[in-house]
């Protein structure tokens, strides 16, 4: 059986800091993969430079001057984590037989990747990473983190617990994954949605190796809110229970205010009112901002925008099959 080729996809944005120290990691990992015969010699290292403000793209340029299994695209502006590492999968769906996607900072385990292409050799079309645990992070973080995992498994999302991006993913998958048409995408919950045989891979997450860390807490929190919106519908749902609740609740009261009124015990109140008022405002806005939500998605779907546009390639990167595709949407 001939040896897979595999192409590593690595978001970048902003990582001048930290590129330099692991671009080398992700060659030797390469170089050892290759030498144990597991991966084709030609495989490459593919960065996608999401819009970077920094020197991050010189730096992908002139490693790929320096060695050809480094490539690189560059977005012709800031598109998001999810949509750069999409560019990168689409783009090389055609080169290879398998991808694996990991982050730029170093704390992914590339060590796992060893077993990823193990459990691929072993039939298994997409493979997880997975943290075995979360003691690097502080408690606010795992609490979140771990918070929003349930969240989505209660919303009917079907996500791997504490997985993100870091995956094998076959070209098999890609291609079937290619259907997927959405603008708003949320990748670790639409790549279950794919099928196939898959398994998981368990690691520890170290700490980054430099610079900082590009995802604050209102990106944290923007990425939660589009994973449940665009995975589930459970919210619109959950509205039209509390509707029918406090619907339920109004009509009680308002056979209690007749009764009170026919035996001449009504007392007129305006805390009763004004609590009433504010409630049902409060649930009324709650629900209108939801459906806002779920209606300015379908408003952004219609339009088939590009979920990205390639500016610039390195020397021998991927094919612009992923530039036709973003077209074409």
């Amino acid at each position: 059986m001939k040896a897979p080729k595999l192409y590593i996809v690595v978001p970048c944005y902003n990582e001048q800091e930290v590129l330099p120290l692991t671009a080398p990691l992700f060659r030797e990992e390469l170089e050892r993969l290759a030498a144990a015969g597991k991966i084709d010699p030609d495989s490459r290292v593919l960065f996608v430079n999401d819009g970077s403000r920094d020197g991050t793209w010189e730096i992908i340029q002139d490693l790929s001057r320096q060695d050809p299994h480094f490539q690189g695209l560059c977005l012709s502006r800031n598109r998001g984590h999810q949509n750069a590492l999409l560019c990168g999968l689409m783009e090389s769906r055609e080169c290879c037989d398998i991808t694996i996607s990991i982050d730029c900072d170093g704390q992914d385990d590339i060590r796992a990747m060893d077993r990823m292409v193990d459990e691929y050799l072993a039939g298994a079309e997409i493979v997880y990473g997975v943290r075995s645990s979360r003691e690097t992070d502080t408690f606010f973080k795992r609490f979140t983190a771990q918070s929003f995992y349930r969240l989505l498994n209660w919303m009917g999302a079907d996500t791997v617990y504490n997985h993100a991006d870091y995956r094998l993913v076959s070209a098999r998958a890609l291609k079937e994954f290619a259907n997927f048409r959405e603008v708003n995408i949320f990748l670790r919950g639409m790549f279950p949605l794919v099928g196939f045989k898959s398994t998981s891979v368990y690691y520890e997450r170290s700490e980054r190796l430099a610079g900082k860390s590009h995802y604050p807490l209102k990106k944290m929190l923007a990425l939660a809110f589009d994973g449940i919106t665009s995975l589930s519908v459970k919210p619109i749902r959950i509205i039209t229970g509390v509707g029918i609740f406090v619907s339920c609740v109004a009509f009680v009261l308002i056979l209690y205010a007749l009764i009170a009124w026919i035996a001449g015990r009504a007392v007129a109140g305006w805390a009763s009112t004004l609590i009433a008022v504010a409630f049902l405002g409060g649930i009324q806005l709650i629900s209108l901002g939801v459906l806002g939500e779920y209606i300015g998605k379908i408003f952004l779907e219609t339009k088939r925008r590009p979920r990205y546009i390639v500016s610039e390639r390195t020397d021998g990167a991927a094919p612009a099959a992923g530039d036709r595709e973003a077209e074409e949407e």
